[in-house]
């Protein structure tokens, strides 16, 4: 993903923005904070998840004074915007529509650069009454395969001989040692939070909990769904798939 948006960057050239989207908990802010922390000069990150009203009032009554969006929008996160080198990130932005919306005219504008990180976005209330920006490019992210795991492990060497067994057809060296990481892998889901549990502290409580806490997130979700009347369906869908 980061590759993908470093390629953004250098092809854009701040002619679009770039939406990250996908499942909630996956890492789409981390990354999009990592790129934002290495490659720009400046950055903000404007969490519509808990961004405060006089925040998004700022897209509601501001777009056609750019001037003064920039200058608050620095002034309420106290950081200095630099032209052509900054990067502004609108952080969960389904939940607030409209400022998806304003992409068009900020991207037109030229000043800065924009990344969007968003799940659900194909649910009706997360477009309503807005026109998805043409200059919006998209990409998407999902939890870490098995190759990303080995790379944050001591074992990553094992990606080498994992290749090269698949491409010559023989016999792999260390064999157990990678069957034994991939059931490590299947007990965190591939999520990044619990990765990091079980890497730091190979505690398989606190990986279950932090499961658990995401598989619950995951099920609030379906009360979004446009029907409502559809939620105890969706939900004991859910809660028959096999743990």
């Amino acid at each position: 993903i980061y590759q993908q948006l470093i390629d953004w960057k250098l092809v854009s050239n701040g002619k679009s923005a770039l939406l990250i989207e996908g499942a909630r908990r996956i890492g789409k802010s981390t990354i999009a904070e990592e790129f934002a922390k290495n490659e720009y000069k400046s950055y903000i990150l404007i969490d519509f998840n808990r961004a405060e009203d006089e925040v998004k009032d700022l897209f509601l009554h501001y777009l056609n004074d750019l001037d003064s969006l920039f200058m608050y929008l620095s002034g309420f996160y106290n950081v200095k915007l630099y032209e052509h080198e900054s990067l502004i990130i609108f952080d969960e932005v389904q939940m607030f529509p409209r400022a998806r919306a304003a992409i068009k005219y900020l991207v037109a504008d030229g000043r800065f650069e924009y990344l969007e990180t968003g799940s659900l976005m194909s649910i009706k209330k997360n477009v309503k009454d807005i026109v998805i920006p043409s200059e919006e490019r998209h990409i998407q992210m999902f939890p870490l395969d098995f190759e990303e795991f080995l790379l944050n492990s001591e074992k990553k060497q094992l990606i080498d001989f994992i290749y090269d067994s698949y491409q010559t057809l023989k016999p792999m060296p260390f064999h157990q040692m990678a069957l034994d990481l991939y059931n490590d892998y299947l007990i965190t889901g591939g999520m990044p939070e619990p990765i990091r549990l079980w890497t730091e502290f190979r505690d398989v409580g606190a990986v279950q909990e932090s499961l658990l806490g995401i598989t619950y997130a995951y099920e609030r979700d379906f009360a979004k769904h446009p029907d409502v009347k559809e939620y105890p369906k969706i939900s004991m869908i859910w809660r028959s798939i096999p743990s």
